[in-house]
């Protein structure tokens, strides 16, 4: 049953990405270009409702459905590792045009090409885990 649930949650966010052209690679040449506010607005939307969502688990002191503690850990504040990851991030974003969650919508979309990012995508993920130990955090 649970898993049902996820589908569903999983069928309406990338419809919602798709409909809201959060999955188009021509909204985020645009964004990369500084043409349009469009892409900002979506992130700049998310980024607020996250902040808000957090703050409300955190001060309401909301359990999972398990039953358990969410608990927030506090993350390394390094600059090189931000700095590093971002730029990676960014870069495959730019030469994939889409970032994660829409890798997935474009193939339920029928763009079946992005089958080789999401590939690319598991194996850079991959390397990444090999490498995660010599690398700065």
């Amino acid at each position: 049953m649970r898993t049902l649930v996820y589908l569903i949650i999983g069928i309406v966010f990338g419809i919602t990405m798709f409909k809201s052209e959060a999955a188009s690679w021509f909204r985020i040449y645009e964004m990369f270009k500084f043409e349009s506010f469009h892409m900002y607005g979506i992130i700049g939307s998310a980024l607020v409702l996250g902040i808000i969502v957090v703050q409300g688990i955190k001060r309401l002191r909301v359990k999972s459905f398990y039953g358990e503690d969410i608990s927030f850990c506090p993350k390394n504040k390094s600059v090189a590792r931000y700095l590093i990851g971002g730029i990676f991030f960014g870069l495959g974003w730019a030469l994939a045009g889409a970032c994660p969650g829409p890798m997935f919508t474009l193939i339920g979309a029928g763009f079946l090409p992005m089958l080789v990012v999401i590939v690319a995508a598991l194996l850079g993920t991959y390397i990444y885990g090999l490498l995660r130990d010599k690398l700065p955090h």
